[in-house]
């Protein structure tokens, strides 16, 4: 899932895309910035971003195996919180997701008088935005098979190469 499709993902549930994609970005910068202080950023159940300072070393350049000076650098961390974790392993099952909560019907029977053409077309509006949704629903879970099965196989290639 990229940026995009999290904003999508996020206007399904609260029900306006432009507030979801306000709310993404604000979550980002807040945490970039106060990571970038020093500070760590933990959010409970879900995990803990900070900064972590990687000292100096020698490397070796792999193309003529020189040894190189590498300086001191710093560079964020996430950690796994315990329910993620959980949620990961199939240990812990989510709830199911709430949709965006329906618009009030005074404001529906009132739009529907003004202009009815509109209210046909509103219809329309959130049967595509459902459809959308299924669509992305049906590719996370493609993907999280074909996740799937490249990890076991690269696990049974290991064990047999290793003995």
């Amino acid at each position: 899932m990229n940026k995009a499709e999290l904003i999508t993902a996020v206007a399904a549930r609260i029900g306006d895309k432009k507030t979801a994609s306000e709310a993404v970005e604000a979550v980002i910068d807040t945490i970039t910035r106060t990571v970038a202080r020093g500070e760590k950023v933990a959010i409970t159940g879900f995990g803990i971003f900070e900064k972590v300072e990687r000292a100096a070393r020698m490397a070796r350049n792999p193309a003529t195996g020189e040894r190189v000076r590498v300086k001191k650098t710093s560079v964020p961390k996430f950690r796994a919180g315990t329910r993620l974790k959980g949620v990961v392993s199939g240990a812990i099952k989510l709830p199911a997701v709430k949709a965006a909560p329906a618009a009030k019907p005074a404001k529906a029977a009132k739009a529907a008088k003004a202009a009815p053409a509109k209210a046909a077309g509103r219809r329309g509006a959130a049967k595509a935005a459902g459809r959308a949704a299924a669509r992305a629903t049906r590719k996370v879970t493609a993907t999280r098979r074909t996740a799937t099965k490249k990890t076991a196989a690269r696990r049974t290639t290991g064990r047999r190469g290793g003995r």
